[in-house]
């Protein structure tokens, strides 16, 4: 069975840092390609940012610069470093893991960035 638990989430102050753990469970996460996304209240869930088996990354326009997405594979663990945190960053924020076969999901962490 595969998890994905998130945490690390939490309120910060604009300017602020947080960071997300995504510990996996039932998958290797240094085989899959990772990623977060998060989804805030009436809006779609959007991409944030991606790692792939390779260690290529991609990032959402909106955190270029200000996010970092790792990998500690030994703790089979994916990280999101948030930093210079933004009211428009407040969502839930949500693991996933995706192979040829399946796509996971985590229960999502709230990250909620206060002026």
């Amino acid at each position: 069975q595969v998890q994905l638990v998130e945490s690390g989430g939490g309120l910060v102050q604009v300017g602020g840092s947080l960071r997300l753990s995504c510990e996996a469970s039932g998958i290797i996460v240094r085989t899959n390609s990772m990623g977060w996304y998060r989804q805030a209240p009436g809006k779609q869930r959007d991409m944030v940012a991606t790692i792939t088996s390779s260690d290529s990354t991609n990032y959402a326009d909106s955190v270029k610069g200000r996010f970092t997405i790792s990998r500690d594979n030994a703790k089979n663990t994916v990280y999101l470093q948030m930093n210079s945190l933004k009211p428009e960053d407040t969502a839930v924020y949500y693991c996933n893991a995706v192979n040829l076969r399946s796509v996971h999901w985590g229960q999502g962490t709230q990250v909620t960035v206060s002026s």
